[in-house]
């Protein structure tokens, strides 16, 4: 269980600046002077790839729990 919680705290700090734009999006909005429309899109993506990796989690808690009984 030692184990388990350094991997954790590792993958927690281990957190960099995250660009999710894909090269053709990020040189389309970075010529617009509306800086907004770029947040927006980036933070869009982010909730896309978020989701499932919740779901995912959210799934194996409660595997985790059913077994463990």
């Amino acid at each position: 269980m030692n184990k388990l919680k350094v991997l954790i705290l590792v993958f927690y700090f281990n957190v960099t600046d995250l660009f999710s734009q894909c090269a053709m999006c990020r040189a389309v909005l970075e010529t617009q002077e509306d800086q907004s429309i770029s947040a927006g899109l980036n933070d869009g993506i982010m909730y896309l790839m978020a989701i499932p990796y919740i779901l995912v989690a959210v799934m194996g808690f409660i595997l985790y729990k059913k077994f463990k009984k």
